[in-house]
């Protein structure tokens, strides 16, 4: 790191290049050498210079520069600013803590990155107004992380910090006891700190980045663009050279070339034919004396690893754990008796790690595996974290908890107490001490997409913090993801899946009851319940709880005239009617009014009929079909359900809200197969299949058995993946064609959305790579909300842009954008835009 020697270890957020002293450049949007340069190059004098000459304050007498990070919105603001450090501060105002500093008109938060000796700014630097607390909330390798993030999705740090960073809850702080001696600096591994900046991209494919700092015209005008700040806050020079980091998804005909960097752990992946000891060279050792013997197991629980014995290349990916190594792996899960699901298979990963002196990451996509996952830990012998309790403990982290109970379990990670964290969205940025392994379950799930700016996805956050912190990474499910396809055949993680015999004696028996199978039963084949189905739910009642998933909730949630069968809409707003019960008014899905005496436009009759059926109406028509039998609901409106006893019952479900059954459910009925498929997403095939492959894999084995139907014309191929559950079959096919046309994950993609002239200007100033395509603008094709017909009405309706470029060229696009948001932020230009980099719907 460049500056004095006395310096503490920078927080990694401005700086990139190998370890050792590297040039001072300049950050995005800063020239690099303060306001007097830049005014030189023709940005805004200052209103005022000497703000801080009328404040008489003594600066601290070592390291009295803090350089800060100002949680400010506009994108030309994305860098350090420099502030002086009081000597009543000089202690409390640590790298990592929360600070209150002056900027313009207005106090802002901001971090404390660094401290220095001497100051980039030949002027007058304004003093820190207070320091927040004490605490160092913000790590180096989750500043970093952070870091690299905001790059990777053309977003800024600030934005990033805001889903890092839990809010502060003051009372809290006192009731998880003090870091203990070593504990500080949480979150470091060896080499982590000579990564400073990179722009993340997807794992894979090597890609040479572009020599010396940002160059490109958007980022220059950018720079000569945006004003002069107020002189309270005085920005930081902090750019190097360009990260030779490429975190890119390699398509399968580019295998990935990334191997572990001097410093970092060894990250070969398991497999069948590498024996364990070979894989990992770790960077520091991993003794038995490291962790205290409850880290592996309490005593009297056996550590049993047989969640992982099924698996090719299973026992070796603990193995590895265990020795201190870093694979990264693509599980793909199979359903099991009790002590060998998923969540016993993540537990027993966490426990070998831990005995490694190594924390653990696991992200799950709602509450419901979070409570999973700790029960298996407990089980495990890694019990839960208490202020008077072992370090070889987890905690919870999750926003649903409230700020108290989630900062007090992000304390426990930060100062070392709590060695494994298991959370929802946001805890892929948790402070867990010396990461050694990060856990993805189920990363196909929408729940681990962020819908706040700059929307990352968990999947490649973790992908980033693997690669930053040289820890390993397990990316699991029962369905395979198009992306972690990707990975798979560029090498970049490796998979871990059974043997077909394996597949077949622990997965249910799964038919398709499709038009062709039902033609036999004539008339009859046009039931939503067919005979088949019937027949099953009642043979398997007398052995245990029967699971019927139904994609649609609500009770009748579309319907249309009675007589000439148009879709029934609002008189007002000419929104879709439903019907939320038998007996209730029609209502309007958009503007909630009620539907008092309707009449079609078309034919002037006043009755209904159903076009779809909800799962209350299905819950409501079982119930009438199997008098006597008990029927639980499970969804939003009525409440999700975590769990249901092993007795006869029939539970009727949403999708995504199956609660389970200890010993497995009897059968499953999944209705309306066409509606799961009938989307026109790009994810549609394989969406389909992770929603009915989750489902089917709460049922018992055939052996025991169980049994599932698929009711509906689905489409084929998620049709015949589920009979032969061959989820990784569909995803190896699926990336094969979108490679073909290049689709993602293959290539990146970048969606603008707003008004068509702020559209134009934001891509007017990106410099686009070679091979990229330009497609648009075209009209936002999102549905009709409420008050959506007036944006409709206007002269300027929003539109969408879709650039498309090769990975290799995914961190150049996106650095390009967050120059031209740059420019745009400077120049206050207005209209509204929306710049999402790899999003979730493309079609």
């Amino acid at each position: 790191m460049d500056g004095p020697a006395e310096q503490p270890a920078l927080l990694g957020l401005d700086e990139v290049g190998p370890a050792g002293p590297s040039a001072r450049g300049a950050g995005r949007g800063s020239s690099g050498r303060g306001p007097a340069a830049a005014r030189g190059a023709g940005a805004a004098r200052p209103r005022r210079r000497a703000r801080a000459r009328d404040v008489d304050v003594e600066p601290a007498a070592d390291l009295p520069v803090a350089r800060v990070a100002v949680e400010l919105a506009p994108a030309h603001l994305d860098r350090p600013f420099e502030y002086l450090v009081p000597a009543a501060l000089a202690d409390a105002a640590a790298p990592g803590t929360r600070v209150k500093v002056r900027f313009g008109a207005q106090d802002v938060d901001g971090y404390v990155l660094d401290r220095a000796a001497e100051p980039d700014h030949d002027g007058t630097l304004v003093p820190l107004r207070r320091v927040v607390s004490p605490e160092p909330v913000l790590t180096p390798a989750v500043g970093r992380l952070a870091r690299a993030v905001a790059d990777r999705y053309a977003g800024t740090l600030a934005d990033v910090l805001r889903l890092a960073v839990p809010p502060r809850h003051a009372r809290t702080e006192g009731e998880v006891p003090p870091a203990r001696d070593g504990a500080d600096g949480a979150g470091e591994t060896e080499g982590a700190s000579d990564v400073d900046r990179s722009d993340g991209q997807a794992p894979g494919a090597a890609s040479v980045p572009p020599p010396g700092a940002v160059a490109s015209g958007a980022t220059r005008s950018a720079r000569a663009a945006a004003p002069s700040p107020a002189p309270e806050a005085t920005p930081a020079s902090t750019a190097g050279p360009a990260s030779a980091f490429a975190f890119a998804a390699a398509s399968p005909a580019t295998p990935a070339t990334a191997a572990a960097s001097p410093g970092t752990r060894a990250t070969a992946a398991a497999s069948p034919g590498t024996p364990a000891t070979a894989a990992a060279t770790p960077a520091t050792p991993a003794t038995a004396a490291a962790t205290p013997a409850s880290a592996a197991a309490s005593p009297g629980t056996p550590a049993s690893d047989a969640a992982w014995a099924p698996y090719r290349g299973g026992p070796a990916f603990l193995a590895h754990l265990a020795a201190g190594g870093s694979p990264r792996a693509a599980w793909t899960a199979l359903p099991g008796p009790t002590g060998e699901r998923w969540p016993d298979g993540v537990a027993q990963a966490a426990r070998a790690t831990l005995a490694s002196g190594r924390g653990v990451l696991v992200v799950v996509p709602d509450a419901r595996d979070v409570d999973r996952v700790c029960a298996a830990l407990v089980a495990a012998g890694v019990p839960a974290w208490t202020p008077d309790g072992p370090d070889a403990a987890h905690v919870r982290l999750m926003a649903d908890d409230g700020p108290a109970r989630r900062y007090r379990a992000f304390l426990a990670a930060l100062r070392g107490h709590a060695r494994v964290v298991v959370g929802t969205r946001a805890a892929a940025f948790a402070p867990v001490r010396d990461l050694g392994l990060a856990v993805c379950w189920d990363d196909g799930d929408d729940l681990h997409a962020e819908p706040r700016a700059p929307y990352p996805h968990v999947r490649e956050v973790l992908g980033l913090r693997a690669e930053l912190e040289g820890c390993g990474l397990l990316l699991a499910a029962h369905a395979r993801s198009t992306e972690v396809q990707a990975l798979a055949a560029s090498g970049w993680v490796r998979p871990v899946v059974a043997d077909r015999d394996v597949v077949r004696a622990r997965t249910p028996r799964v038919r398709a009851l499709t038009s062709v199978e039902l033609a036999r039963e004539g008339a009859a084949a046009a039931a939503r319940l067919p005979g088949e189905a019937w027949r099953t739910i009642r043979d398997r009642l007398a052995d245990g709880p029967v699971l019927v998933q139904v994609p649609r909730a609500g009770y009748l949630p579309a319907v249309a005239c009675g007589r000439c069968r148009e879709i029934a809409r609002c008189a007002h707003c000419h929104g879709p009617l439903a019907l939320t019960s038998g007996d209730g008014t029609a209502q309007c899905r958009w503007c909630g009014r009620l539907a008092i005496q309707w009449r079609c436009d078309a034919c002037g009759n006043g009755t209904f009929r159903s076009v779809a059926v909800g799962s209350d109406r299905t819950a409501e028509e079982l119930g009438r079909a199997f008098p006597g039998v008990t029927v639980r609901h499970s969804g939003a409106r009525s409440g999700v359900l975590a769990e249901v006893p092993d007795r006869p019952a029939l539970v009727v479900s949403t999708i995504g809200a199956e609660p389970v059954a200890p010993g497995g459910y009897a059968a499953a009925i999944l209705l309306d197969a066409a509606v799961t498929t009938g989307s026109t997403s790009l994810r549609a095939t394989e969406d389909a299949l992770r929603k009915w492959i989750a489902a089917a894999a709460l049922v018992r084995s055939s052996r025991d058995g169980g049994v599932v139907l698929l009711v509906g014309d689905g489409a084929e191929r998620p049709t015949q993946a589920l009979v032969r559950w061959d989820p990784a079959g569909l995803a190896e096919r699926e990336l094969a064609e979108r490679a073909e046309v290049r689709l993602p994950p293959v290539v990146r993609v970048a969606e603008l959305v707003g008004t068509r002239e702020v559209v134009a200007a934001v891509l007017g100033r990106v410099e686009l790579p070679e091979g990229s395509d330009v497609l648009g603008p075209v009209p936002q094709p999102e549905p009709l909300a409420p008050g959506a017909a007036a944006v409709q009405e206007s002269l300027d309706p929003p539109v969408r842009t879709l650039v498309r470029v090769p990975v290799a060229h995914g961190r150049a696009l996106a650095r390009s954008l967050a120059a031209s948001l740059a420019v745009r932020s400077a120049r206050r230009e207005g209209g509204t835009v929306r710049v999402r980099l790899d999003p979730e719907e493309m079609l």
